[in-house]
């Protein structure tokens, strides 16, 4: 699955350095509606530490709602970091239908606007499949030069299938992103190159790793890998145990370079954590023990990050957890003549 790819252009890998973080606020209208005070509470966590550290984008039908309960639980340094934009939406995985940021060299910012119909048309998402567009003339339109709107509803992709080490590399599931309820008929019985090629050519990469073992019970993404395995840092993956068939495919796995990933296990479901600027969000459940070995993997992987553990039990109610319900927009190349990668 060997691309060239195009240079002036690349998919950053998550700890590159951001300008924001996208939650879509639950309400009454989505899933949620019979436990809406306790993911609120989960959600109040989220947007307390993201904010307290950088900037937090919530789209939300209600926002003079949300900014209210806001204003009585976070402290004035996180609500100065919180803009509100007023967008109806089915549910709240902005994971998978916001936009996925390249970068350029010219400074400027390409926000691919994929489609997404809730993993293959499980459930109604045509709300939320409108959500990048309003959300770019509320939010970026205003200059067009350094953040452009790219047009991709032509290809179902969610964020949260992909991984990037913004080095030209993509981790991916087979289950997923070569489903048939994914890719039309021609697309289906496609080998894994032309679909490969596919995704290189929209995400400007120049190569995908797909990964045929994992996937967690009772998972409507189809194996999303942000719940299987997680790029971090100096050629390292994160990965959740549970699974042999998959481990020997992370250590066959080479770097661009040929040399072998360093591999750091977490126990399942931790794996869908979230890294900012300074901190790494981690899912918290109910074993304290498995909270506690997670953390200090996590704190392995990213030294210079503080771990911070989020409450997130209420989210596997609705087979999903932290990073599913987050999306990071980095930060544009500071100038035309950067050509560094991170």
């Amino acid at each position: 699955n060997q691309l060239r790819s195009n240079m002036n252009r690349y998919l950053p890998a998550e700890w590159h350095p951001q300008e924001a973080i996208q939650l879509t606020w639950p309400h009454s209208g989505t899933d949620w509606a019979e436990t809406l005070e306790e993911v609120t509470r989960c959600y109040i966590g989220m947007a307390r530490e993201i904010a307290l550290r950088q900037k937090l984008w919530i789209v939300t039908p209600q926002p003079q709602r949300v900014r209210a309960l806001l204003e009585g639980e976070l402290p004035g340094k996180a609500l100065a970091n919180i803009e509100y934009f007023r967008i109806p939406s089915n549910d709240t995985w902005a994971r998978d239908h916001a936009f996925i940021t390249l970068l350029r060299e010219d400074g400027a910012r390409e926000l691919l606007d994929f489609r997404f119909n809730a993993w293959g048309g499980k459930f109604e998402a045509s709300l939320d499949n409108a959500i990048n567009r309003e959300f770019y003339n509320q939010n970026f339109a205003h200059d067009p030069e350094h953040n452009l709107y790219v047009s991709q509803l032509d290809f179902e992709l969610e964020g949260g299938s992909i991984e990037s080490d913004g080095e030209g590399t993509i981790l991916t599931t087979a289950q997923c992103n070569l489903n048939d309820n994914r890719r039309t008929p021609s697309q289906a019985s496609s080998a894994e190159e032309a679909i490969g090629g596919e995704l290189c050519r929209r995400l400007s990469a120049k190569r995908i790793l797909w990964l045929h073992h994992g996937g967690l019970e009772r998972d409507d993404t189809d194996a999303h890998i942000d719940t299987l395995a997680r790029f971090a840092p100096n050629d390292t993956i994160v990965y959740g145990e549970g699974c042999p068939e998959m481990l020997e495919e992370l250590r066959s796995f080479r770097t661009l370079q040929g040399k072998p990933y360093r591999l750091i296990a977490v126990p399942p479901y931790y794996a869908n954590f979230l890294i900012m600027n300074t901190a790494v969000l981690l899912p918290f459940y109910e074993d304290e023990a498995e909270n506690l070995r997670a953390k200090e993997a996590l704190q392995t992987a990213f030294p210079d990050r503080e771990i911070i553990g989020i409450d997130c039990r209420i989210l596997l109610t609705q087979n999903g957890s932290l990073h599913c319900c987050t999306m990071q927009y980095p930060r544009p190349l500071p100038s035309p003549s950067h050509k560094g990668r991170e």
